[in-house]
């Protein structure tokens, strides 16, 4: 299994209209490194869920229902999307400010390349967020 995380303004898609949802296809994507890793995602992987620009924080985990796929959003079949599931809801929400005050997150793609709306997660960065989540 592998883990990623995935960005939302919560103003546009939140955490809560997600899991009320129940599931949603993960569309608009239109940028090559995300898309490159909407279609390396597997079946079951977890996926973070993170609210940018208005708070600024992971949320909750969600799971790959469908792997990838033509985004039905897009003009042509260039732009791929997947189908995610909501898994569960964190504890306590673990926001940029603290996960940038860890050494051990400090290559986390959502330090480094902050613009970047899909991106992968190691093991240990997802177990440090875990850890920083209860």
């Amino acid at each position: 299994m592998a883990y990623w995380l995935v960005k939302s303004e919560p103003t546009v898609y939140s955490w809560q209209q997600f899991v009320k949802e129940g599931e949603t296809q993960w569309t608009g994507v239109r940028n090559y490194a995300a898309r490159l890793h909407l279609r390396a995602m597997k079946k079951g992987d977890q996926v973070l869920f993170y609210h940018s620009n208005v708070g600024l924080e992971i949320v909750g985990i969600g799971k790959i229902s469908k792997e990838a796929y033509a985004d039905p959003t897009a003009e042509d079949d260039t732009w791929s999307c997947v189908n995610l599931k909501p898994f569960k809801a964190l504890k306590k929400p673990v926001t940029l400010a603290k996960m940038k005050e860890e050494k051990d997150l400090k290559n986390m793609p959502l330090i480094r390349i902050g613009r970047l709306s899909v991106m992968p997660i190691t093991d240990e960065e997802f177990k440090k967020v875990m850890d920083m989540s209860v």
